[in-house]
């Protein structure tokens, strides 16, 4: 006897992790960058700090916040065109049946079988193949608000304490090179992790979100040198 084939996908999981690497990338670029450019200013170690924790807290209530009503705006939609569904299922049987046919013809069924998969799926249940199969609504990939606000803020804090850490434990004159130094190092790990997740290339994902990172701090650091020499 053959073991059962069975095939592990990922896209049940695009959606925590697209809020998670968004919200820990977000943290250290943020954070780092912003400790980077107070520093480079000639801030007091200790103002660069207050910066770094100021940053964590306002980036971690702006990821949530901005994750939330982006989400609850996917979710309203898909409630909204599921309604439309369950009217037209109520006053339209027929048509419904029709349209599903329809779409499996157009997937390369046999129109007869398409329409005794139509009829089969809808007396089992017409609501869930017309979500799936017309307006590609699933339970698995359905929008969770919530989830995702919560996901993101934490994802952002976990982030930000990364460089704001590295920060705290070495002396002022070194700060600029050690943060720098270790915000690349976690992208980079990050970068390397999301895309392993994700099923991509480790090396393609480090190294691209390496690049943008090490971009955001040097330009934070340059605006920070430039006005702190104004001041």
């Amino acid at each position: 006897m053959s073991a059962r084939h069975r095939e592990r996908h990922r896209t049940g999981s695009i959606g925590w992790l697209r809020a998670a690497v968004l919200g820990a990338d977000d943290g250290i670029v943020s954070t780092a960058s912003l400790v980077l450019g107070v520093a480079a200013s000639g801030a007091t170690h200790g103002n660069v700090m207050v910066a770094g924790i100021a940053g964590l807290v306002a980036g971690a209530m702006s990821m949530a916040a901005g994750e939330y009503v982006s989400v609850r705006s996917q979710s309203d939609s898909e409630e909204a065109a599921l309604s439309l569904e369950r009217r037209e299922l109520a006053t339209d049987d027929h048509g419904e049946h029709q349209e599903l046919t329809a779409i499996y013809v157009g997937r390369g069924v046999e129109p007869a079988l398409a329409k005794q998969v139509a009829v089969q799926l809808m007396a089992h249940d017409a609501l869930g193949a017309h979500a799936r199969d017309e307006l590609g609504i699933t339970e698995t990939l359905s929008a969770r608000p919530i989830q995702a606000a919560l996901t993101s803020a934490a994802s952002f804090a976990v982030g930000a304490a990364m460089p704001l850490l590295a920060a705290a434990l070495v002396p002022a004159t070194t700060l600029i090179a050690v943060v720098s130094g270790m915000s690349l190092v976690f992208l980079a790990i990050l970068g390397g992790v999301a895309a392993r997740v994700g099923g991509a290339s480790m090396t393609t994902g480090a190294m691209r979100v390496t690049f943008w990172g090490a971009l955001a701090m040097v330009m934070t650091a340059v605006v920070g040198a430039l006005f702190g020499t104004v001041a």
